[in-house]
C-alpha cells in the first residue's frame, strides 16, 4: 500500500477510535505522550507517525494496535492461482478476472519483462535464486498497488519461504491440483516440450516435484482439482469462496 493513502487509513482509524469512545485529543495526548498538534495532522492523514509513537497511540485508545491498520479483508480481491506449469492457471486466471471484473496478471511474464529475458534465458544465464529474487521484487510491486487483481504465479513460488508467506498473507491462494498425466498432456498441448525434452525420467521427475511441493501447496486457503472440473465450475467455487469470506468480514464488523 503506497505511504499516503495509508496514512489516511490509519488517521481515520484513530480518530474513529477516539470520538467512537467520546475522549478528545488533548485527552489522548496526555495518555499517549504524542502532542495533540501531531494527532490532529495524524487523523487528518498528514502525521507520519512511527510505529513506536502509533503504539503509544493505540495504548491510550486501548485497542491493538493492528487493528489501526487495513487489512486485506478491507479492500478487494487479491486472488493468487499457485500449481505446476499445465494445471491451469492462466486459463482460470483469465475467466476469473472477467468474472471479478479485475486485472490479471502473469507474475513469470512480469519477470521476463523486468529481466528482457524468456524464463528458459534467465534460468540458463543466471539460475533458480536470481529467478527467486526477481519473483519477490515482482510480487512486492504488484502487491503495492494496492488493486483487486487475479494473480498466476510461477509454479516453484511455494518453494521461496518469503514468497510464500508473502502470498498467503496479502492474497487468497487457491491451489490449482491435478494429476501428473494430465499436467503432462496439457503442457505438450500447447508445445511446451521443456520439461520432457530428450528426458527418459521426465515423468518420474513431474511425480517426484509433485510429491515435494504438494504440502507447500496444500497450505493454500483453497484448493480445486482441475482434473475433474471444467473451467467455469472451477471460477464458480473460487468466486462463490470470496463471497463467503467478504460476509464473514462484515458479519464481525
Amino acid at each position: 500500500m503506497a505511504e499516503v493513502p495509508l496514512l489516511f487509513e490509519v488517521g481515520g482509524r484513530v480518530r474513529t477510535r477516539r470520538t467512537s469512545m467520546g475522549w478528545t485529543l488533548r485527552e489522548i495526548a496526555e495518555r499517549s505522550g504524542v502532542s495533540a498538534r501531531f494527532l490532529a495532522d495524524l487523523e487528518a492523514g498528514k502525521g507520519n507517525i512511527s510505529v513506536a509513537r502509533l503504539a503509544h497511540v493505540a495504548r491510550a485508545l486501548d485497542t491493538p494496535l493492528v487493528s489501526l491498520f487495513p487489512s486485506e479483508d478491507d479492500k478487494g480481491p487479491v486472488v493468487a492461482l499457485v500449481g505446476l506449469r499445465g494445471a491451469g492457471k492462466s486459463t482460470i486466471g483469465r475467466a476469473l478476472g472477467r468474472l471479478l471484473k479485475v486485472p490479471f496478471v502473469e507474475l513469470d511474464a512480469l519477470i521476463e519483462k523486468q529481466s528482457d529475458l524468456s524464463l528458459s534465458e534467465l534460468f540458463s544465464l543466471h539460475g533458480e535464486a536470481y529467478y527467486k529474487r526477481l519473483a519477490y521484487g515482482a510480487l512486492l510491486k504488484v502487491l503495492a498497488r494496492d488493486e483487486p487483481i487475479v494473480l498466476a504465479t510461477g509454479g516453484s513460488v511455494v518453494t521461496d519461504p518469503e514468497t510464500w508467506h508473502l502470498l498467503k498473507r496479502r492474497t487468497h491462494t487457491v491451489w490449482l491440483k491435478t494429476s501428473p498425466e494430465d499436467l503432462w498432456k496439457r503442457v505438450l498441448k500447447v508445445g511446451d516440450t521443456r520439461p520432457m525434452s530428450n528426458r527418459a525420467s521426465a515423468m518420474a521427475e513431474l511425480r517426484s516435484i509433485i510429491a515435494q511441493r504438494a504440502p507447500l501447496y496444500s497450505e493454500a486457503a483453497q484448493t480445486i482439482d482441475t482434473g475433474s472440473i471444467r473451467v467455469p465450475e472451477a471460477v464458480r467455487l473460487i468466486n462463490a469462496t470470496l463471497h463467503r469470506k467478504e460476509k464473514g468480514v462484515a458479519h464481525r464488523v
